[in-house]
């Protein structure tokens, strides 16, 4: 990149290998920890696990809050959950040929989901997120983990069988307790050292590219912190595997908003401040995404391909729109009416009509809900 010297460059990638190694090692550590106590593999899933994967996105942005960054944790959150769901839950689908989506999603999650954005947005309307609204945040997810906990004897033997193919009572039997210690602690020192290096060189690239912290919070941090999610997704739809996919982008999009902004607000001295650009278009943004998934999940259960592939599209106009903006490309106008005047409109369209269809399977009988 012009204008970023090899050190810088080199400071990133170390930072985002580092928040992948460390969120792999303390989720491994703590679901092994966990599950010497005694918890159920399926609680280990849906708190230790769902926690894990959005490590990365809370140690960067903490960090930036603490540096006076503000812009950089706000970007990186929003991004992140944008991401979660157009890019990852896109590539997902079309590399697997569509994804199941869980009743249990449709009705409970994704609506908490669509709650949470439209909160952060009432929190941050008046310039920022102050510490007693973070720590109302942090309140509402703790409930949410609590409530998951207790409801997670009633899911299916096959969601149990999974959790427990991922954690060997044998292989746990034979391992000393202090192994799973150290791969807590280098977890945890890993995500320290990596948001160090990912926060410091992310602000460097976008002093020397002219770009706000926010927009580049808002794409190259936010995708380096999905990388794990990306990565998990893509290979088990490759695989064939039973995808749970769609369950661990809005639970990390959940822990996101309530846990990572949450904490964030409440560790920033005078709280999480949240640029106007922020709030005026990126929020909204991202609460569309949060918004668009429940009518296309509610379509059968289930993601198809070719939604899949409209998300992508989406997510790359995205992208495009804020390099322009970034960039000062003289196009970005001609971008954002285009947007208001036909892709809007269409995509509203769309999703009447989807819902509709889906409504009238659902009443019809021919939808089998997961």
């Amino acid at each position: 990149m012009a204008g970023v010297d090899a050190g810088t460059i080199v400071a990133f990638v170390l930072g985002v290998v580092g928040l992948i190694g460390g969120a792999e090692l303390l989720v491994r550590g703590s679901a092994r920890l966990a599950a010497r106590t005694g918890l159920s593999s399926v609680v280990i899933g849906l708190t230790v696990v769902s926690f894990g994967t959005s490590a990365p996105e809370l140690a960067v942005s903490t960090k930036a809050a603490l540096d006076g960054t503000g812009d950089l944790a706000v970007g990186n959150v929003v991004g992140s959950n944008v991401a979660n769901v157009l890019l990852i839950l896109g590539a997902a689908a079309v590399v697997g040929g569509g994804l199941v989506v869980a009743q249990r999603i449709v009705r409970l999650d994704v609506p908490l989901m669509i709650g949470a954005s439209a909160l952060v947005m009432v929190f941050a309307a008046g310039g920022g997120i102050s510490r007693l609204e973070g720590a109302v945040l942090v309140g509402l997810l703790v409930g949410y983990v609590v409530w998951t906990v207790r409801s997670a004897r009633h899911e299916s033997l096959e969601v149990a069988t999974e959790y427990d193919d991922a954690i060997d009572p044998e292989a746990l039997a034979r391992t000393p307790v202090w192994v799973d210690l150290a791969l807590v602690a280098g977890g945890l020192v890993l995500l320290v050292v990596g948001s160090d290096l990912l926060v410091g060189s992310a602000s460097t690239i976008a002093e020397a590219l002219g770009a706000s912290d926010l927009v580049v919070g808002l794409t190259v941090v936010a995708i380096g912190t999905s990388l794990p999610e990306l990565a998990t997704s893509v290979l088990a739809a490759l695989k064939g595997e039973r995808d749970i996919a769609v369950g661990n982008a809005v639970g990390s999009n959940l822990f996101n908003l309530l846990g990572v902004l949450g904490v964030t607000a409440v560790v920033s001295t005078g709280g999480l401040a949240v640029s106007q650009a922020a709030r005026t278009f990126d929020l909204p943004i991202m609460t569309a995404v949060a918004v668009a998934c429940l009518p296309v999940f509610f379509n059968g259960y289930e993601l198809k391909r070719w939604e899949g592939g409209v998300f992508l599209a989406y997510y790359v106009g995205y992208i495009a729109y804020l390099v322009l903006d970034a960039t000062g490309h003289g196009s970005v106008d001609l971008v954002r009416d285009a947007a208001l005047l036909f892709v809007a409109p269409l995509t509203v369209l769309t999703l009447v009509v989807v819902t509709v269809q889906g409504w009238r399977a659902h009443r019809a009988g021919t939808v089998r809900p997961t």
